[in-house]
């Protein structure tokens, strides 16, 4: 009897925010394979062009195919992040719709529209297209991915760094100025370096994976020991650059997002020659800490390149926050941004660690392993996409309760309109088709890779067909 009356007490901003994670770490967990997995595909046709040997057509098709899987269902997927900005957050959309829309138009009109029009001639200029022409294709189809995620990120960059704009107070809402400063933003100069070396690393594991499943059961041993070897040193390359981007990254979150910084290790006090905790016990909050396993001068470090230099704490920077947008408070959920970003570095590390210990156990062509060994393999290809999709959880919940940092609160960004019975309707909804969609995705991924390198036999002729029944 009182179920409506409870409905009706729903938090649409809550809920909300809920539908918007979820679709977008869903989202998410095709955006890095994607990335990751043309470039391969593009380096291994080139191989196939240069030396024509055949088992690097057999790889780039075999991992083509794995690719345009993987494409599609990020571009199904990813309309739903865009209808949201007008359905759950149009509050948000009219105060920065001006700025935020620009690079989104950009990616939509003209990169996606080139990755595209060229997907669609890599995948029918087979046998249509001059071998030369048809590997400009799929390099084509690298660029045009590559200028998406950076037209992304850029408008996801504003969000952490809001620059290139004016404030109009009649309209009460953010203008945009200078379409050159929100590409080039410091943030997405390197958040655009981290992501692409992040997904190169994932796109490697995978073929690190479907190798070592078929190297397990003995098939088409010749191929699967070459992906796996080119898997392994992927994954390799990928975390170097992943580190050395990710400290570019947090050099520029120190000088954008102070905050961010201190919430990742839980600091409260300003402090010189700050430590890094690899584990803590204590209180969620990190207030009180019982036990910790710590580097000394690490933060410091990493926030400022020097063993001695100063990182902001909490306290001070809530203090002058609270000076600067008023009453309030300005801290994020300080376990979840802790623990996310050690998680984030933990598996990262751990898929490298992985694939240095394959690749000393494969040396010298050894393929005998334990099945143990290969299933290890198998299992461990989805950790980069987890450190990614909690990377992201980091980077977005550190900067909570800005929706715009310093401009706009989450809590003020939400749709007026909206009750959250209609919110968890479209929640409960979205969830159960994209659980549809795991489902189909996942049948035709493992099918694709289960089938393995084989080239597909042609088509016969209509005449020939008719030759074979007489």
């Amino acid at each position: 009897m009182h179920t409506p009356h409870l409905l009706n007490e729903l938090s649409a901003l809550d809920l909300s925010r809920w539908q918007f994670g979820l679709t977008t770490v869903y989202h998410f967990l095709f955006v890095p394979l994607t990335i990751g997995m043309v470039f391969l595909v593009a380096i291994m046709q080139t191989v196939w062009y240069k030396t024509n040997d055949e088992k690097w057509l057999r790889l780039t098709k075999l991992f083509g195919k794995l690719f345009l899987i993987n494409f599609a269902l990020g571009v199904v997927t990813g309309i739903v992040q865009e209808f949201q900005f007008g359905m759950n957050w149009s509050a948000y959309s009219r105060f920065v719709g001006d700025i935020f829309g620009a690079p989104l138009a950009m990616e939509g009109l003209l990169a996606f529209f080139f990755e595209a029009t060229f997907i669609g001639l890599w995948i029918f200029g087979w046998e249509r297209l001059s071998k030369k022409i048809h590997l400009v294709t799929i390099w084509m189809t690298a660029l045009g991915v590559v200028l998406s995620a950076y037209f992304i990120l850029a408008a996801n960059s504003f969000m952490q760094n809001p620059v290139g704009f004016e404030f109009n107070e009649v309209k009460n809402r953010a203008e945009l100025t200078d379409i050159g400063a929100v590409l080039t933003n410091i943030v997405a100069l390197n958040q655009f370096p981290h992501t692409i070396t992040a997904s190169i690393m994932f796109a490697g594991a995978v073929m690190v994976g479907v190798s070592a499943y078929h190297l397990k059961r003995s098939q088409f041993v010749e191929t699967m020991r070459t992906s796996l070897r080119f898997g392994l040193w992927t994954v390799i390359a990928g975390g170097v650059g992943t580190v050395i981007s990710g400290d570019g990254l947090g050099l520029a979150m120190v000088k954008t997002q102070p905050m961010k910084m201190a919430a990742a290790e839980a600091l409260y006090n300003t402090t010189n020659n700050a430590s890094f905790s690899l584990f803590t016990l204590g209180t969620p909050d990190g207030k009180s800490e019982l036990f910790s396993i710590r580097i000394p001068n690490l933060l410091s470090f990493l926030s400022t390149h020097t063993m001695d230099g100063q990182v902001e704490g909490l306290n001070d920077l809530q203090a002058q926050y609270t000076a600067s947008f008023g009453p309030g408070d300005y801290m994020p959920v300080i376990w979840i941004t802790y623990w996310a970003f050690r998680w984030m570095i933990g598996l990262g590390m751990l898929s490298v660690l992985v694939a240095l210990v394959g690749l000393w156990m494969t040396r010298k062509g050894e393929l005998n392993l334990p099945k143990w060994a290969w299933n290890i393999a198998i299992w461990a290809s989805p950790i980069p996409v987890l450190a990614i999709s909690i990377g992201w959880m980091f980077t977005e919940m550190g900067r909570q309760p800005w929706i715009v940092f310093s401009m706009l609160k989450t809590a003020d960004s939400v749709s007026p309109g909206i009750n959250g019975v209609d919110v968890l309707i479209s929640l409960i909804s979205f969830t159960a088709i994209y659980g549809i969609l795991a489902v189909v995705e996942l049948k035709l991924y493992l099918k694709a890779a289960q089938t393995g390198p084989v080239l597909e036999v042609a088509e016969k002729t209509d005449s020939e067909q008719l030759t074979v029944a007489y």
